[in-house]
This record gives C-alpha cells, sequence and structure tokens, in this order.
C-alpha cells in the first residue's frame, strides 16, 4: 500500500477526563492528515477553493477505535484513496502509535466517503490531475 504520511504529537488540551485522547479529536488528526495528502500531492486546499472553485466535502466517517492514546505520546497517519468513483473517492486512514510494535496493528482507522464539489457547491467528477496525485502518492511527513 502507499500512503501519505502525516505525524502528530499528543497535546495536553486534546485529552479528556480519563487522561487519553477524546474520542472526537481523532476525526481533527484525520482531517489534518488528508489536507496533508492533498498538498503532497500538489492539491493544497486553499488553491482548490481559490483558484478552481473546488472543494472536497466528507459525507460520512466511519472511525473504529482500538487503543487509547495518550498525552506526549508521538502518532503517525497513513491516508490513501481505495476507490474512486465519479464525484467520490473513498479514503481510508490508519493511525499508529510510533512506540507500538509493527505486528501491534493501527490504534484507530477510519473510512472517509469524501465527495469533490465544484463551481456552485454541486458534486462534480473529480478531475484526471486529482485522480493521479492521489492515486499514487509519495511519502510524506508532515509535525504538528
Amino acid at each position: 500500500m502507499d500512503a501519505f504520511e502525516s505525524r502528530f504529537r499528543v497535546r495536553s488540551h486534546e485529552l479528556d477526563a480519563l487522561g487519553h485522547v477524546n474520542h472526537a479529536v481523532y476525526l481533527n488528526y484525520f482531517e489534518q492528515a488528508r489536507y496533508d495528502a492533498l498538498e503532497a500531492a500538489g492539491l493544497p486546499v486553499r488553491d482548490l477553493a481559490e483558484k478552481k472553485s473546488a472543494g472536497v466535502y466528507v459525507v460520512r466517517i466511519e472511525v473504529d477505535y482500538r487503543r487509547e492514546c495518550l498525552f506526549g505520546q508521538r502518532l503517525r497517519v497513513l491516508t490513501w484513496v481505495e476507490t474512486f468513483r465519479g464525484s467520490s473517492m473513498i479514503v481510508r486512514q490508519e493511525l499508529y502509535r510510533e512506540a507500538d510494535e509493527p505486528d501491534e496493528g493501527p490504534a484507530a482507522e477510519a473510512r472517509v466517503v469524501v465527495v469533490w464539489v465544484g463551481e456552485r457547491g454541486r458534486p462534480a467528477r473529480i478531475p484526471e490531475e486529482v485522480r493521479r496525485g492521489l492515486s499514487s502518492p509519495p511519502t510524506s511527513s508532515r509535525t504538528s
């Protein structure tokens, strides 16, 4: 699997009352990682919105939480497109705790349905340059 890679460190304000990352914060990690993937593919979200009158809208997200993440841990998110359709794509994401053994698997996984939106805010066919850019990702890193 070729995937875009983003890195994060768990910050104190992302914790819940029990001391682990709040479930909603994972959505923030996954969203930033999708933006990182678009940028690494040469498709910065700001450029898409400003120059091409286009955007990507999440219409469905499913997250499976496997293991807790704690303050100070370093996290790695892998992002790739599983399937392209006419105006939508299914994006898969896996979040790993960097200190874990490789065979422990991800701490969380997401399946995201994203719709490409063109002018006038209507679903539009995903442009070929976007399909190409997201189909063969270079491994990229971003640290937050």
